[in-house]
């Protein structure tokens, strides 16, 4: 047999330029990238968009809207961002397992949205557990922010807590000594209901409450509840039904004349999402939150609304100031933060300032809840449709319990 020759030597200088060669043909066989390609940065949204839709089709136009205009700007550190969304099937449970598939599948980088309150504190806890930024767009439980609070999780809408205080002094102003109180049975209804009772009880201690109807959510049976407030003869009711709930009630409670004379305030009834269905049957004198778009001067909305009649030629619901609020409030904290890193999140959203359609506001360090306001106005009817009139913004910070309150209100946290 020949013998085989031995290999060459190579020194280790040649042995590097080798490899380097290898690496760069290996390379040139690569997919080449765009110019200015950058990873997004995702954002996992989950919502109830099969049963809550005529909220969360709004939110949904509110998000993209804002996300094209941030995109449109150039991104975030140079990033775009890429809204990964999923639906929650309204329930805790699946919430819980959607979101985590979010994380793990999906790869996102924060969690955002939900619209339930017991869904929200689900995925809060979650959040807690995994240590991952949270912005709860919707939830309004007042434990998302105080008894349940996290570290993680911050919330945008007004809470129920901060919505009752907004139509307090109107409820006060009427001195009404027979209370009834209708909501849905669950921790929203619970928590407005709770605050309620203690804040009118406080002033004006006089006050008796003659009836409380805790009605199944989605599946109120109207006319007996309508029939129960009216045979109670209460001066006064207050109202946290919502959405079909809502409407149900409205029709059963004309139709018997049973809040005819009857002093009312409610809770998101002037939201043009649960009002403009109820058309003329829109129930006139009640003292409401909600979002009279129609009717608001302030030079931030006026863009907003522009921008959206020109995107969707529609005009807004209160879900879609949510949607675009929630997507602006992410792209400054994430701009703040300098990256994607949850604990660096946390820190840029405490105390984050965001410039949202209803005028800047702020993310309190001291409770995470942002102080984005809400107006309060009266309804009538014009022109076939229920709508707010008188309205009156009230900012969201001139209703929240200063920061040394809150350390008693938020101990899970502290």
């Amino acid at each position: 047999m020949r013998p085989q020759k031995a290999a060459p030597f190579l020194s280790a200088p040649l042995l590097r330029r080798r490899a380097a060669l290898v690496a760069l043909a290996a390379l040139a066989l690569l997919p080449a990238l765009p110019v200015g390609a950058a990873e997004p940065i995702r954002i996992g949204e989950l919502n109830s968009y099969k049963a809550q839709a005529a909220f969360l089709d709004p939110y949904r136009k509110g998000m993209e809207l804002a996300l094209k205009q941030v995109n449109d700007a150039g991104g975030v550190l140079g990033r775009p961002l890429e809204l990964i969304s999923r639906d929650d099937g309204g329930n805790p449970g699946d919430a819980v397992r959607v979101a985590t598939e979010l994380l793990t599948r999906d790869k996102v980088d924060l969690l955002t949205g939900t619209f339930l309150s017991h869904v929200g504190l689900a995925v809060a806890e979650l959040a807690k557990r995994r240590k991952v930024f949270f912005l709860a767009a919707e939830p309004l439980s007042d434990k998302l922010t105080w008894a349940d609070g996290n570290r993680y999780t911050f919330r945008l809408r007004p809470s129920t807590y901060m919505q009752v205080a907004m139509l307090m002094p109107e409820a006060v102003k009427a001195n009404r000594k027979r209370w009834a109180i209708v909501y849905p049975n669950y921790e929203y209804g619970q928590s407005a209901a709770q605050t309620f009772k203690t804040l009118l009880k406080a002033a004006q201690p006089d006050v008796e409450f003659v009836a409380e109807q805790a009605t199944p959510l989605g599946k109120i049976d109207a006319g007996p509840v309508a029939q129960a407030i009216a045979d109670a003869k209460p001066d006064a009711v207050f109202n946290v039904l919502f959405a079909a709930d809502l409407a149900r009630f409205v029709r059963e409670a004309n139709t018997r004349k049973a809040l005819d004379g009857t002093f009312v305030v409610s809770l998101l009834s002037g939201e043009p999402e649960y009002l403009d269905p109820l058309k003329e049957e829109a129930p006139m004198g009640w003292i409401v939150t909600g979002y009279p778009w129609y009717a608001i001067t302030i030079p931030e909305h006026q863009a907003f609304l522009d921008a959206y009649r020109a995107a969707y030629g529609d005009y807004p619901r209160l879900g879609s100031i949510v949607g675009y609020a929630t997507i602006k409030s992410l792209a400054a904290g994430l701009a703040k933060a300098g990256s994607t890193d949850s604990e660096k999140l946390v820190e840029a959203f405490e105390g984050l300032k965001v410039d949202g359609p209803f005028g800047p506001f702020t993310y309190r360090a001291s409770d995470h809840q942002a102080t984005m306001g809400a107006f309060v106005g009266t309804l009538a009817v014009k022109d076939g449709r229920g709508v707010m009139v008188d309205p009156v913004y009230i900012d969201g910070a001139s209703v929240l319990p200063s920061d040394a309150e809150v350390k008693s209100l938020r101990p899970a946290a502290n």
